[in-house]
This record gives C-alpha cells, sequence and structure tokens, in this order.
C-alpha cells in the first residue's frame, strides 16, 4: 500500500511572510550583485586610465629625448652608440678649431689654458662619453677666451702702430720743415757773401793781414758756404797760428798764415805758395775743410791740443 507524503498546508498569514522574506532574499542577491559589478567597472576603468597615464609619459619621455638627441624614435634603441659617435665628432672638430687658434696665438697671448684642455681632450677616444661632453665645452670656451684675447691684442698692436705712424710722420714733417729753413738761410748767407764778393775781391791779393782776411772772408762764403760765425772761428785760429802773417815761419818748418808744415804742401793751391796770402788762404780753408769740417771744428781742435 503506498501512502502519498503530504506537505501540510500552511496558514495563509504563514505563506505570506515566506513570500516576503524570499522576495527580500532576492533583492539582497541583486543588489550585492550589482554593487559587485559596479566595483567591477570602477577599478577596471582606472586600471585603463593609470594605463593611459603611464603611456603617455612614457611617450612624452620618449620625445623629450628625440628632440634633445636629434635621433627618431627607432633609432633609440642604439642611442648609446651613436651618442658617443657625436661625441667624437665633436672632440674631433674642436681639436681642430683649437689648433687653428694657438696658432694664432703665438708671441701675443699665453696658450697653457688652451694647451692644457686640448691635451686632455686628445684622449677622447678613450674617456666615457660624458667626459668627452664635458672636456669638448671646456675647451670650445677655451678657445673662444683665446680668440678673444687675441683680438685685444691685435686692437691694441694696431692703435699703438697708428700712433707711432702718425708720430713718425709729425717728426719726418719737422725734420723737413728745419732743413727747408736752412736751406733758405744757407742761400741768403751765400747772397749777401757773393754781394760782399766784389769789395773782396777788390782787396783780394793784398797781404796784409787785413786784406788777408778780407780774402778769406770772402773765400770761405763763396767756396764753402761759410758765414760770419765760422769766420770768427778762422779769425782766431789763424791769429794764434801766425798773426795772419803770410811770411810767419816756424822753427818746426811750419810756414805762412795756415802754418802748413812743411810749407811745400801749398803748392798744390799755387807756386806763388811762399809769396802769396791769397794762395795760402785758399790752401789753407781746404785743409780745414777736409781735416775738421769747419773753421770752428779746426778752432776746437786748436784750443783742446794746441795744434790743429
Amino acid at each position: 500500500m503506498r501512502f502519498a507524503l503530504l506537505r501540510s498546508p500552511l496558514s495563509p498569514r504563514r505563506e505570506s511572510g515566506a513570500h516576503r522574506k524570499s522576495t527580500r532574499a532576492r533583492s539582497l542577491i541583486l543588489g550585492t550583485g550589482s554593487a559587485l559589478a559596479l566595483t567591477g567597472l570602477i577599478v577596471g576603468v582606472g586600471a585603463v586610465a593609470q594605463a593611459s597615464v603611464s603611456s603617455s609619459a612614457s611617450i612624452a619621455a620618449t620625445t623629450e629625448l628625440s628632440e634633445s638627441t636629434g635621433l627618431r624614435h627607432e633609432q633609440l634603441s642604439v642611442y648609446a652608440v651613436i651618442a658617443t659617435k657625436t661625441a667624437h665628432e665633436h672632440a674631433k672638430s674642436t681639436l681642430n678649431e683649437a689648433g687653428e687658434v694657438i696658432g694664432i696665438m703665438a708671441n701675443k697671448v699665453d696658450s697653457t689654458p688652451l694647451a692644457t684642455s686640448v691635451a686632455a681632450l686628445s684622449d677622447y677616444k678613450t674617456l666615457e662619453t660624458d667626459a668627452v661632453i664635458e672636456l669638448t665645452e671646456q675647451t670650445q670656451a677655451a678657445s673662444e677666451a683665446a680668440r678673444s684675447a687675441v683680438a685685444e691684442v691685435d686692437r691694441i698692436a694696431s692703435e699703438e702702430a697708428a700712433v707711432a705712424a702718425a708720430e713718425s710722420s709729425r717728426l719726418a714733417a719737422e725734420a723737413a720743415a728745419e732743413a727747408e729753413e736752412s736751406a733758405r738761410a744757407d742761400a741768403a748767407e751765400s747772397a749777401r757773401a757773393a754781394d760782399a764778393a766784389p769789395t773782396a775781391q777788390g782787396a783780394a791779393g793784398g797781404n796784409s793781414p787785413g786784406e788777408a782776411q778780407a780774402t778769406a772772408r770772402a773765400m770761405a762764403a763763396s767756396n764753402y758756404g761759410w758765414g760770419e760765425s765760422e769766420f770768427s772761428c778762422l779769425v782766431q785760429l789763424w791769429d794764434k797760428e801766425s798773426g795772419w802773417s803770410y811770411t810767419a815761419y816756424n822753427p818746426s818748418g811750419a810756414t805762412g798764415i795756415p802754418q802748413a808744415l812743411p810749407g811745400s804742401k801749398m803748392a798744390t793751391a799755387g807756386s806763388d805758395w811762399a809769396t802769396n796770402a791769397t794762395t795760402q788762404i785758399a790752401w789753407g780753408l781746404g785743409y780745414i775743410e777736409g781735416g775738421y769740417g769747419s773753421p770752428c771744428g779746426a778752432w776746437a781742435h786748436s784750443v783742446s791740443n794746441n795744434w790743429y
């Protein structure tokens, strides 16, 4: 005999309460699931946002590195090799330029600072890239400083040369003016002597001391351009030697107005040297001009040595 299992019927109130509990449970489950789904969505969005920020920062850093080095993005994997090569090329060109600068510094500026930088950079192939870059910058700065120093030295030298040239021109102009003035004075003196020559020549040939002096003044001016100051020295000289006497004779053999030793030397001026004061004067003036340059030169020697 089979018996059917029958549920006990619930009262309407108990059934309504059970229904409400079931509804609340489903609501709680749905609410919890929604919250979990929302939380997952927020976490996912945050992760995506963080990944996006990181990617943007990476791209920005890569772009900045590319712009600063001049390398394309695809070259960044070999950046170290390219950077080293570039640094070496810059070092080489900097050394070449520094060598030219040292060449123009000779005898102008001390090249020790630049030469020291060059020596340090010369080993660039064995140095770290950062060290090469730093030494290259130092050498470039030293080269620029040296160029500026050389330019300043050249400027000063140019100014000094200009000043020296101006001074030389001034002195040359003064010398030319003095020479011109002297030439005019000599010409005027010669003109005066020429005007006086006829009177003197009229007295020429006389053997007295006064006539001999007149002859000597005329001949000194016309033949040698000597003025009165030189004639004054001549008067003192021959006053001392012979008193202007054509017959003067010294036991040593010195003869005539100029006291030629021996007297026969005066034959070169004329065969009448022993009897003609004019012949003696002609010889004596030539002797003075050849030996002392002028009567005052001969007189100074005579005063110092008691002979001429």
